[in-house]
């Protein structure tokens, strides 16, 4: 791979992958060479995940197979670690409200003290994605509500099945 290619990451916990991630995904796809969709093994700002990391990485692979530029893989580092292990110049956030925006400036300054070479680029959820949450859909699927169309359908299959135990 030349030093040219342009790779980002996009990290989450993405338990589970709603639709509003792979939106963003996607748009990422056609804004670098490369796009590695970093998976957190053990997120500390949420606790314990309903699905394994394995399971979570399953399910953005199949999302996301017709991306040619997309690779999923777990971490279990420091964000700017591990897209320094991988290349990548470009950490790629998603933001659907002003409510996100403390958080991830916050974030994006703890970055830049550890990694000031790892630019932060933020993408506005498209108007259709922009309320949807990986812990709303949980919500939604615990009490019945209908989650088709806010996450891939084998993510609403597995969801209410690991519900349902």
């Amino acid at each position: 791979m030349s030093p040219d290619n342009r790779i980002a990451i996009c990290p989450g916990s993405y338990d589970p992958v709603t639709n509003g991630h792979l939106d963003v995904i996607s748009r990422a796809s056609a804004m670098f060479d490369k796009v590695i969709v970093a998976v957190v093994n053990l997120p500390m700002r949420k606790g314990s995940t309903l699905f394994t990391a394995a399971e979570r990485v399953a399910f953005i692979e199949h999302a996301t197979a017709h991306l040619n530029n997309v690779e999923v893989e777990p971490f279990s580092v420091l964000t700017v670690e591990f897209a320094r292990s991988r290349g990548a110049k470009a950490i790629v956030r998603g933001l659907r409200a002003i409510s996100d925006f403390e958080y991830e400036l916050e974030l994006n300054q703890l970055n830049r003290g550890q990694a000031p070479d790892i630019e932060s680029v933020y993408l506005m959820a498209s108007a259709k994605y922009s309320f949807i949450r990986s812990s709303g859909v949980k919500e939604l699927a615990t009490f019945g509500g209908r989650i088709d169309g806010l996450v891939p359908d084998e993510v609403v299959v597995a969801l209410q099945e690991r519900i349902n135990r």
